[in-house]
């Protein structure tokens, strides 16, 4: 919302504050000022000229010579405008040494066809008053009704609001009083504690006779979309440029002059925060409005000249055949104003805030209208506003008004009445405020208060629709009395005996961070592309409404949000990533849940990770394989559920599709599948643009909370030293590596402790098809921690004889071969 300082202190003629001190108190209290902008900075130092002679330049065809008096002296100007005026006329002369912000010229003495330029003739562009789009290339010639003003007057003392500071105030969607000037004058009124009163229209210059129930009428089919609609007309208008003024104002605050028409519409929205609308009258058969839902595949042309398939749920505004303006978001072409309109058929009226924002939505027509329809305006301004519709018609645009205003519609809705207690305010706050300032800050905001002791019976004015509660009223107290009042107070430290327990998801990211994953925290709306590209299965859960095709259905894998994020950190040549997140998955249910109308998506809490690039040890520096993403999926799983966890091949390579069938792998806990691993498919990593091998990890989280975590059990520390073992076997690819250690751990029995796996290779030496694995086995007494008097230190005969059996296992079992033995 941009606002006008100088607009400011006409509505408060008793505010002294400077513009910065205005933009700190709004700060401060809630509607924070983005910017503060200076319009029309140049304005001081340029001046009204009048013309005294104008003659051809000597050398240059296209260049004349003009002579203006600036007050007191006259100048000679080279300029190449087309629309210098006749002597007597009026301009605005930059005299040398002035600088032109918008153009970035400073004007210096300078031969222009061998004479010197005594300064510059400005148009309004050059001087930064209005944007160069739409423009010609003509100075600004002022017009005839300025002609009492003295030669020389700098141009800000001449034309009103042409100087200004102009605030940008982000204000959040509770606070629709604000998007006008007249509610933020209140809300300086109550901050400043100066008087402020809503200016009053003055009566239309001409009228007419008759009554504008004889031009016009109006029928409310929907009055609970439309509980007001006010419509008046206006004869004998002519539609041109509006006064400089107007334009000025319009342009500081960034919207577009466009006809004195249409102009005055959008300065009575950025007055009172209301929309209105202005139709042909005669493009309006009889002068009959009907508002009406629209019928479902009834079409329109909205004024921005596109065909819109309406639902039945769109309201229209209609000349009771055809839609003429879809309410409160756009008005239609059929009925616009044009150069040759003369009279205007003007509307103001309130519509409910719900329907004007799925409107908007629904057809993508976020408008200065909508913006403010859908946040909640006043209705109780209706009338007012139609007033001052009605006056400025007449006085910016010649008309005359048709005597009378039609009000249909059931009326705005009642106030809501709030109690606010003192107790209740001073608990809140930390502080004391006594009654008599509450009520005396909530009566400078508009708010109706009546004082019973040290309660007070609050009835909340219609242009706050945001206050329904006594921590409302309690809040604009605060606001107005000042945040930085607020005690700050240290709390007390309540300790608790015992400790709470980490949910699952909690601790699944505590332990994925303490392995050395970061976390990533995608969206659970995703893309339908990504989706199918990794082959996860389809959405459920399609938005009505996107914020875009990225994001708009629920995701059925954790994996798209992570390789998103690797697709672009790869482009900005990160190489190196482990990341994770946890979260649900959005996936399809094959039962309908008991007490709920239609299906909703079963949520499975997952955690996935994605690894790419590199391991470093000290200086060397090796790619990462699948064997990264096996020891992050065992950490993981073994923390978290306290059991061991087991890793073996799919035995359907492809029953996912993302993984590559060469290494996708899955784990299992006591024979129940609570995650898989393995290198990301080529087609997927083509499909995603991804660079170079990436690996992935997904647990189950639901499943290991199904299986609970197994209670740790203390283990003593052995007392008799273990003999170690390394033994290299050379087995078909097949094999899984799991499988050769379980076999070697059931053969050693009770004394095998470890079997652990510390080397792969294939290559010379060992026959195609096979490879080698060579494990490290750790032999121990199963005595020696928990009974050390009756165990003992086994020989080097006894450990060799268990590592014979443990030989003769795999070669029986799995056709196992010592490599070099």
């Amino acid at each position: 919302m941009k606002a006008s300082y100088t607009w400011l202190r006409s509505l408060l003629p008793a505010l002294e504050a400077s513009p910065q001190e205005v933009a700190d108190r709004l700060t401060g209290a809630g509607l924070e000022m983005e910017e503060l902008i200076e319009f029309g900075a140049v304005t001081p130092n340029v001046f009204v000229s009048e013309v005294k002679k104008v003659e051809p330049h000597p050398s240059r065809e296209r260049l004349r010579l003009v002579t203006v008096d600036r007050g007191g002296s006259e100048q000679t100007v080279v300029c190449g405008a087309p629309n210098v005026p006749d002597p007597g006329g009026r301009v605005v002369l930059a005299p040398l040494g002035t600088t032109l912000p918008a153009i970035g010229l400073t004007i210096e003495p300078r031969p222009i066809g061998g004479v010197e330029s005594q300064g510059m003739l400005c148009s309004d562009v050059e001087l930064g008053l209005v944007s160069g789009a739409g423009k010609g290339d003509g100075i600004l010639v002022l017009p005839e009704s300025l002609g009492d003003i003295a030669v020389g007057t700098p141009l800000s003392e001449a034309i009103e609001g042409v100087h200004d500071w102009v605030f940008d105030i982000g204000v959040t969607p509770n606070r629709p009083d604000a998007l006008g000037h007249v509610g933020l004058a209140r809300e300086l009124a109550a901050l400043f504690e100066i008087p402020f009163e809503t200016p009053k229209a003055p009566p239309p210059a001409r009228t007419v006779e008759g009554d504008v129930t004889q031009r016009a009428s109006v029928v409310v089919d929907d009055p609970e979309r439309c509980p007001i609609y006010a419509a008046s007309v206006v004869d004998g208008v002519k539609v041109g440029a509006s006064p400089l003024w107007l334009q000025y104002r319009l342009e500081a605050l960034g919207v577009r002059s466009i006809s004195n028409v249409v102009d005055v519409t959008n300065y009575l929205l950025l007055l009172f925060g209301h929309p209105t609308h202005a139709f042909d009258y005669a493009k309006v058969p009889d002068g009959k409005i009907v508002v009406r839902r629209a019928k479902s595949g009834e079409k329109m042309e909205t004024i921005d000249h596109v065909e819109r398939e309406l639902t039945d749920d769109d309201l229209l505004i209609t000349d009771g055949h055809r839609p003429i303006a879809m309410a409160g978001v756009m008005g239609g072409a059929d009925s616009e104003i044009g150069d040759d309109s003369t009279s205007v058929l003007f509307e103001v009226a309130y519509f409910a805030p719900r329907g004007i924002r799925r409107a908007a939505r629904r057809h993508g027509l976020h408008s200065e209208a909508s913006h403010r329809f859908e946040r909640g305006v006043d209705p109780e301004q209706v009338e007012q506003v139609t007033a001052h519709g009605v006056s400025l018609l007449c006085e910016i645009c010649g008309g005359s008004a048709v005597p009378g205003a039609i009000v249909a519609g059931p009326g705005a809705p009642a106030h809501a009445q709030v109690e606010l207690r003192k107790e209740k305010m001073d608990a809140v706050l930390g502080m004391d405020i006594p009654i008599e300032r509450a009520q005396a800050i909530l009566e400078r905001l508009g708010f109706g208060c009546r004082q019973d002791g040290a309660r007070l019976s609050v009835d909340v004015p219609s242009h706050r629709p945001d206050c329904a509660r006594e921590e409302d009223l309690i809040e604009e107290v605060m606001r107005v009395n000042g945040i930085d009042h607020v005690p700050f107070t240290h709390r007390a430290l309540t300790l608790h005996a015992g400790r709470s327990e980490l949910s699952l998801r909690d601790r699944a990211r505590q332990v994925a961070a303490a392995i050395g994953l970061d976390e990533a925290l995608p969206y659970s709306f995703v893309s339908p592309k990504d989706l199918t590209a990794i082959g996860a299965p389809e959405p459920t859960v399609v938005m009505k409404n996107p914020l875009s095709e990225d994001r708009s259905v629920m995701r059925t894998s954790l994996l798209t949000g992570l390789l998103d994020a690797l697709r672009h950190a790869q482009r900005r040549g990160v190489a190196d990533i482990r990341v994770f997140c946890t979260g649900p998955a959005f996936l399809p249910r094959t039962e309908k849940v008991e007490g709920e109308d239609g299906w909703l998506p079963h949520e499975r809490l997952e955690l996935a990770a994605v690894l790419a690039g590199s391991r470093r040890a000290g200086v060397e520096v090796t790619p990462l394989d699948v064997y990264d993403a096996k020891g992050i999926a065992v950490e993981l799983v073994e923390r978290l559920s306290g059991r061991e966890a087991i890793v073996s091949l799919l035995e359907d390579r492809t029953a996912i599709p993302y993984l590559h069938p060469r290494g996708a792998g899955e784990v299992t806990v006591d024979g129940t599948v609570v995650g898989h691993l393995g290198p990301l498919h080529p087609d997927v990593a083509d499909a995603l643009s991804l660079t170079g091998e990436a690996f992935v990890v997904v647990v189950d989280l639901d499943a290991i909370g199904t299986m609970g975590r197994a209670t740790p059990r203390y283990r003593p520390i052995p007392v008799l030293p273990a003999a170690t073992r390394d033994l290299a076997l050379v087995v078909e690819e097949s094999v899984p590596a799991a499988r050769v250690a379980t076999v070697m751990r059931e053969a050693g029995g009770d004394h095998c402790e470890a079997v652990e796996l510390f080397d792969l290779y294939s290559g010379k030496g060992v026959p195609d098809g096979h490879r080698s694995l060579a494990y490290h086995l750790v032999f121990r007494h199963p005595l020696a921690a928990t009974d050390p008097d009756n165990a003992s230190t086994l020989t080097d005969k006894e450990v060799d004889g268990l590592t014979k059996k443990v030989v003769q296992a795999v070669k029986k079992e799995l056709g196992a071969t010592v490599r070099g033995g």
